[in-house]
């Protein structure tokens, strides 16, 4: 097997939205205008593996020698992983990948294990990409329906906001499922170009029926460069800005969301820190805004010491963050299990990519749907970080604004 690399120049190619390249059935992975689009399966790897199988594939790039360099240039793996630590969790090399590095720039890698000439390999799989058009407008009736009782979360928070008050963990993330359950397939290309026109900023992804657009950077390697973008500590958003800009001054000065934040980004500082020659962090939060909710953010950036640790390492190590189970970790994550009363599955889990060199971008997997074989149902899931000032029934309002998210991209009328 055989990876080719070729600078992507067919105008329809170039000038398509990834989304509208993905479709339905491809995996996608993109924020702004940078990201991958994988169609068909060629590999699939444990993710623990995926740094070292991927390396060995040859690899030949028809790209000038200047364009022969950065993360990503050979063969790509796709995938997801559970919010359990340690949950096994696979990725995919798919045949055909089309990568856009965020400045117009695109290039196609192909697998193979034919003797054809290179010049026709990429040809021939370039013949099979289609550039999808914009689904049809149709009419559909849906049901949302809680997956648990009100009641249930209510004291699923409760039980977490005594606990910390009692000095056991310092917080817990408590999250609900919803169900939507449509009487027609639910398009996922429909709802990916959605969730593009609506949260461009975001991380968007749809892997195997999994489809989401999350605004949390868990961490991402760049050659030596590591980054992470930690976010705790939510408002809503209104439509109206200036009192958007209220909103987002009170998130700021809110002790409970600053206590909320600071275990995320505190967390991340200690993980990253072994593995780096220096980090840099931002010394105050700031505010990311998407469009159904505000959030506490804060970036740390760094130079990874030699042997560098790849993109898996360092994520098997973050994953979970404060962000979405809590801390300490072992702690929470056992006060979820016992109250929360469902299996997160991929949800605050992770979805990204990997390459032969240990590059990557993984995302933290929120406002996401997971999808039915058929697409007649659809598990949605929010939460929010519990600390000793948390109010049960605020809690639960801060859920149904995380919802909206994936919500309105799915329910149209």
């Amino acid at each position: 097997m055989r990876a080719i690399t070729a600078p992507l120049t067919a105008p329809a190619l170039v000038e398509a939205s990834l989304v509208d390249l993905a479709g339905s059935e491809g995996r996608l992975f993109v924020n702004g205008h940078r990201g991958i689009v994988g169609l068909g399966a060629s590999l699939t790897f444990p993710i623990d593996r995926a740094v070292i199988e991927l390396s060995t594939i040859e690899h030949i790039d028809l790209r000038s020698p200047d364009a022969r360099h950065g993360p990503g240039s050979g063969p790509i793996g796709l995938g997801t992983i559970d919010f359990l630590p340690a949950a096994p969790a696979t990725v995919t090399v798919p045949t055909v990948t089309i990568a856009d590095d965020g400045h117009g720039n695109r290039r196609v890698i192909v697998m193979d294990d034919s003797e054809a000439e290179l010049r026709d390999v990429i040809d021939n799989a370039l013949n099979q990409v289609v550039v999808h058009s914009a689904p049809s407008a149709t009419s559909g009736t849906y049901r949302v329906e809680p997956m648990l009782d009100v009641d249930h979360y209510l004291a699923a928070v409760s039980a977490a906001r005594d606990a910390v008050r009692a000095g056991h963990l310092d917080k817990a993330v408590i999250a609900r499922p919803v169900s939507v359950i449509a009487n027609r397939p639910m398009n996922v290309h429909a709802i990916a170009r959605r969730l593009e026109s609506s949260f461009g900023s975001t991380y968007r992804f749809s892997l195997d029926g999994f489809i989401g657009a999350s605004p949390e950077l868990l961490v991402e390697v760049d050659g030596d460069t590591v980054r992470s973008h930690p976010l705790a500590g939510t408002t809503r958003t209104t439509g109206d800005p200036d009192l958007d800009a209220e909103l987002a001054a009170a998130l700021m000065a809110s002790e409970k969301n600053r206590i909320e934040h600071g275990a995320a980004i505190e967390m991340v500082r200690e993980t990253l820190l072994p593995h780096c020659s220096y980090l840099d962090w931002t010394p105050e939060p700031s505010i990311v805004k998407v469009a159904n909710v505000q959030h506490l953010g804060s970036m740390a950036e760094g130079m990874l010491s030699e042997p560098a640790a790849s993109v898996v390492e360092l994520l098997r190590a973050l994953q979970p963050t404060p962000a979405v189970g809590g801390h300490p970790r072992d702690v929470a994550l056992e006060l979820i299990a016992t109250h929360e009363g469902f299996e997160r599955g991929r949800y605050g889990g992770a979805v990204g990519w990997v390459d032969g060199h240990g590059n990557g971008t993984w995302a933290v997997s929120l406002r996401c749907a997971e999808f039915s074989p058929d697409r007649l149902t659809a598990r949605l899931v929010a939460g929010g970080g519990i600390v000793a000032d948390s109010d049960p029934v605020a809690e639960l309002a801060e859920t149904q604004a995380k919802l909206q998210a994936m919500l309105g991209a799915i329910i149209r009328p």
